[in-house]
């Protein structure tokens, strides 16, 4: 009992470094600016008085939920166009690492807010891209590669008040920075065993054809893979690769000499979704949620190689 609370204790609390989640944090930043800016293109058509839900359409949908938004309050034009450009704002904050103690936790609720008005028209993007920035809330993401970074640097051994040094954390390792990290990496593990599991009840992914059907689907389509028609075993392997990856992931991924495997075939399969389906943001956000897997160690070691590198020359 002893050594499995202490396995315990070392895989939840043990301090890490950041590297990992100053990548995603950054990315995650970006890519919530990219889905404010979609959403403030089409305002009217998603909230405005002739928005294809309504308010209380959407109020409706969610009635047997703990959910509300203040957006089902709100039908002036000016206050939905500040509060997307404020988000925008917000997001581009969190991707520089400004005040990402404030930033955030605020990024996180504003697009909590848009995404249960917007019930009918979210898919798995906004989903991602979501329980990541809700995890960056526990942890000083804004450590390393951040503006925060700088000030709390330049603040170096001097004595100052409390809040100041947990307003621009440092970028030594922390616990909490752990605990965010686990829990990514479980989110992860749940959404693809379900995904796997989803995909063995259907019979395109038994007889090796999903993948063929997806290639040639005309709504999907980015290159002509009507090709793979012609070599039918390709096709069904990568089936059966997908789906067996997919189920198996988070019991295989845990495992040190099985992970940059698990971590490639992330990158193939997600770089697949956004080269060859169409759909880039999803792809990206799947392969930086695949960043959470990452060690910092070697992320810190490749930045130094890159770096002597450019000394070098």
């Amino acid at each position: 009992m002893t050594s499995f609370l202490s396995a315990w204790n070392d895989f939840w609390f043990r301090p890490r470094a950041s590297h990992s989640l100053a990548i995603i944090r950054i990315a995650t930043g970006m890519m919530l600016a990219y889905i404010h800016l979609i959403w403030l293109l089409r305002i009217e058509d998603f909230f405005g008085k002739e928005s294809l839900v309504s308010n209380e359409l959407s109020r409706r949908l969610h009635s047997n939920d703990f959910v509300w938004t203040y957006f089902w309050n709100i039908e002036s034009m000016g206050l939905l166009l500040t509060h997307q450009f404020v988000a925008i704002l917000v997001s581009l904050c969190v991707a520089i690492g400004l005040l990402t103690r404030c930033m955030v936790p605020l990024a996180w609720f504003m697009t909590l807010m848009v995404c249960h008005r917007m019930t009918g028209f979210l898919f798995g993007l906004d989903q991602v891209a979501m329980w990541l920035i809700m995890y960056l809330v526990l942890a000083p993401s804004g450590g390393l590669w951040s503006i925060d970074s700088k000030f709390s640097q330049n603040l170096g051994n001097r004595t100052t008040m409390n809040w100041v040094r947990w307003l621009f954390p440092s970028s030594n390792p922390s616990s909490m920075t752990t605990v965010a990290t686990r829990l990514m990496q479980v989110h992860l593990c749940i959404v693809y065993l379900f995904g796997g599991l989803a995909k063995l009840r259907g019979e395109m992914w038994w007889d090796g054809s999903a993948m063929w059907f997806s290639a040639v689907a005309y709504e999907y389509q980015s290159l002509d893979f009507t090709w793979l028609g012609r070599w039918p075993i390709v096709a069904a392997l990568a089936t059966h690769l997908t789906v067996f990856w997919e189920t198996f992931y988070c019991f295989l991924i845990w495992r040190p000499r099985l992970r940059p495997i698990m971590l490639g075939i992330a990158l193939g399969v997600h770089g697949g979704i956004a080269l060859f389906l169409g759909m880039i943001t999803f792809g990206f956000m799947m392969i930086v949620a695949n960043i959470a897997f990452v060690e910092p160690a070697w992320i810190e070691r490749l930045c130094n190689f890159y770096s002597r590198g450019r000394q070098a020359k």
